[in-house]
């Protein structure tokens, strides 16, 4: 069964390439984000604010190809996950047919928030992205998971602020904020691997 879901919450930050979007049920309360490009994220914040721009960017170009061709975005399904990464299907009827076409969840969402379109997420993927770990497995790989994802961003943030170009140009108090921002998640790293050569 798929469940109606909603776009609740865009979240952009100048800290790396990787934003967050949150889908919540309609009529409930389950919620869970999903992290997408910093060109997605943009795209979606833009369309969804009827921002025009003085070219078609790919999303505006794609869904402007969708209805020269008849064609109209129906509904976006995220249908599965796999390997921690999300899974959609974005529907588009043409005439009597209805075209099921493979896509990022980010992307679908880009196509179809200028128009609104009907976003669901299938039952099986929330319970999955919603259930606690209750194996020792699980909890373990979900400590190497955050490890490593903290091991991205704080390559990112290093890379910023070894920027000699953009340095200069940056307000010192911004600055100080992405070392902060810099030594919590070290901080958070350490223990985390602290605990993984603890359990073995």
């Amino acid at each position: 069964m798929d469940v109606p879901m909603e776009l609740s919450r865009i979240v952009i930050t100048e800290l790396g390439d990787q934003q967050v979007i949150f889908l919540k049920e309609k009529d409930g309360e389950r919620n869970f984000p999903i992290l997408i490009g910093i060109n997605e994220a943009l795209a979606i914040d833009r369309r969804l604010k009827g921002m025009a721009m003085p070219r078609p960017m790919t999303h505006d170009l794609l869904a402007g190809v969708i209805e020269a061709m008849g064609g109209a975005v129906e509904k976006i399904v995220v249908s599965d996950i796999r390997h921690h990464t999300f899974i959609a299907t974005l529907y588009i009827r043409q005439g009597g047919k209805l075209l099921e076409i493979d896509s990022r969840p980010s992307d679908a969402i880009a196509l179809g928030s200028a128009f609104g379109t009907p976003i669901f997420v299938a039952e099986h993927v929330l319970t999955d992205v919603l259930k606690e770990p209750t194996t020792r497995q699980e909890r373990l790989q979900l400590l190497r998971d955050r490890m490593q994802m903290l091991v991205e961003q704080m390559r990112e943030l290093k890379q910023m602020l070894a920027d000699q170009e953009a340095v200069p140009d940056t307000p010192q108090s911004v600055l100080q904020e992405h070392r902060r921002h810099l030594e919590e998640m070290q901080k958070e790293h350490d223990a985390i691997q602290r605990v993984l050569k603890k359990l073995g």
